[in-house]
């Protein structure tokens, strides 16, 4: 990946979903576990209220038009390790997220689409 690729992009509807998020809820942040079922998926907390550490790997800082400040996007390390080659696309789908996940009253979850990174020379 080159230096100006980023690791994490929003698609158009995710990024109409954190506008209408933030607008509801401040600052905001993504945690992406890499666990079963809920974990799977890219979870959205108001910022700070998912506590990271040293298992986790901050991938981005999402700047979003209409949004003041950027959205962290974390992953834990285990996770990291295993999607380090892809690029992430954090998109919406209409259906049930987690009951923890800021997005779950408003009918539709985050998902994360990938593509594969091109390898070095």
């Amino acid at each position: 990946m080159d230096d100006d690729t980023p690791p994490v992009e929003l698609t158009a509807e995710a990024a109409r979903l954190v506008r209408r998020l933030s607008e509801l809820h401040g600052p905001l942040m993504f945690h992406q576990s890499g666990g079963c079922c809920d974990g799977s998926a890219p979870m959205c907390y108001p910022e700070g209220e998912f506590r990271t550490g040293a298992s986790d790997v901050r991938l981005a800082e999402l700047r979003v038009e209409g949004v003041e400040r950027p959205v962290g996007f974390w992953m834990s390390r285990a996770q990291y390790e295993v999607w380090r080659h892809t690029r992430l696309i954090v998109d919406v789908v209409p259906g049930r997220g987690s009951g923890f996940s800021l997005e779950a009253p408003e009918g539709v979850r985050f998902l994360i689409r990938s593509r594969l990174l091109p390898s070095g020379p």
